[in-house]
């Protein structure tokens, strides 16, 4: 089971997502997507979070109030964390994230520690959990078939953005050799 939130702060909305469990966890990690961004509770066990993030966009473009809404839900869903105050959340591209064969079901590790970002949450803020909890949907999604698809989608998209170029350079050869001509 996969629970889906609607993140309404901005406009347009934004995905976020977790696991019901380590296991789930597990396939999230396997088949998310590139424009996925992981959030955890630093140094305790908690939920994996996802943000799925626009076409084109990056780590640097989420929103701050985004952001907070992500380590928010992530610390909500932390049975330590979410009764401690002043906890750390880290977060990083999902393709930053690396697992390796010794270890445990829902560890991760990551592939450029550089690249891990830490925001700090002084307290649970039940307003954000409550607006989120509102848009909770839990589904059983078949999360392969969802990720080829997205694949395929992304192939056709890059097909055609390199039909194109191939055209506009074909275009652009034939006016340089009509021009040539009439000199």
């Amino acid at each position: 089971m996969v629970i889906y939130f609607r993140c309404e702060v901005v406009d347009p909305s934004y995905l976020l997502y977790m696991g019901e469990d380590k296991h789930e966890n597990e396939d999230l990690i396997k088949n998310c997507w590139p424009e996925d961004v992981w959030f955890h509770v630093d140094k305790v066990s908690s939920a994996h979070v996802y943000l799925r993030l626009r076409q084109g966009q990056n780590i640097d473009d989420i929103p701050e109030e985004i952001l907070i809404d992500c380590a928010q839900l992530v610390k909500a869903n932390s049975i330590k964390g979410d009764k401690m105050n002043n906890v750390d959340i880290v977060y990083t591209m999902a393709t930053n994230l690396k697992k390796t064969g010794e270890m445990d079901v829902g560890q991760v590790g990551f592939v450029k520690d550089k690249e891990v970002r830490k925001m700090h949450v002084a307290s649970r803020d039940n307003d954000i959990i409550r607006r989120l909890n509102k848009t909770r949907e839990e589904r059983k999604p078949d999360l392969i078939v969802e990720r080829e698809e997205r694949d395929r989608q992304e192939r056709l998209k890059q097909r055609k953005v390199t039909q194109e170029q191939k055209e506009r350079e074909k275009e652009e050869d034939k006016r340089r050799r009509e021009e040539a001509e009439r000199r």
